[in-house]
């Protein structure tokens, strides 16, 4: 990987170059760590379930729990996912750092999906998105961490870790440091507290339709 740097410390202009290679590697069933608005993600693709399982084998992750599916747009969610009201108060903050635990569509692979339902965030990062859209829209994602340890939130930190086939820079985009908001639907409540605060959440739900 090139590891060519400008003034402000990220890798340079020749990022998309790398996301070709990352998508390339993702395709052929490899695991990739990539930057986020929120925290640094390790990704495999969907349609690799051995890609899966090792994603979890390289951060020592409970079985029991899902990943969640970064989705390239509102479109690519609703291929995953049934709609309902709720949903569309939510839209307002995505793309961005709100993860939403929802009953997934029957034909939803039950990997991404234990139980009948599945995590989806629209991730709001250039290299993020340009990484989804050449790979089809859906990736299978977890924080770039071995389990019970903090997330990366640097491309140093991700790269020392040494969990993907690649890492991809940041772009000159660094992460906030906090994780998204999770949200369980359709009870409503808050899974993990993050970036879009537990207030933010309930306004948007109880609006009028």
């Amino acid at each position: 990987m090139n590891d060519e740097k400008n003034a402000h410390g990220h890798a340079g202009p020749d990022w998309h170059e790398q996301v070709e290679r990352a998508a390339a590697r993702l395709l052929a069933g490899g695991v990739v760590a990539y930057p986020s608005e929120t925290v640094w993600g390790l990704a495999a693709h969907p349609d690799h379930p051995a890609a899966i399982r090792r994603l979890y084998d390289l951060k020592g992750r409970d079985a029991q729990k899902p990943v969640q599916v970064s989705c390239l747009d509102r479109a690519a969610a609703q291929r995953l996912i049934l709609p309902q009201p709720a949903l569309a108060r939510l839209e307002r903050f995505w793309p961005g750092p709100l993860t939403v635990v929802t009953p997934a569509r029957p034909d939803c692979p039950e990997d991404l999906a234990p139980g009948g339902r599945v995590g989806i965030r629209l991730p709001d990062h250039p290299v993020a998105l340009a990484l989804l859209e050449r790979v089809g829209g859906l990736l299978a994602t977890t924080s770039c961490n071995r389990s019970g340890q903090p997330a990366a939130l640097t491309f140093e930190q991700a790269r020392d870790l040494g969990l993907g086939d690649q890492v991809l820079p940041d772009g000159g985009y660094p992460a906030l440091g906090v994780p998204s908001t999770v949200l369980l639907l359709p009870e409503g409540l808050i899974l993990r507290a993050g970036v879009v605060s537990e207030a933010q959440v309930r306004a948007a739900l109880t609006e009028s339709a």
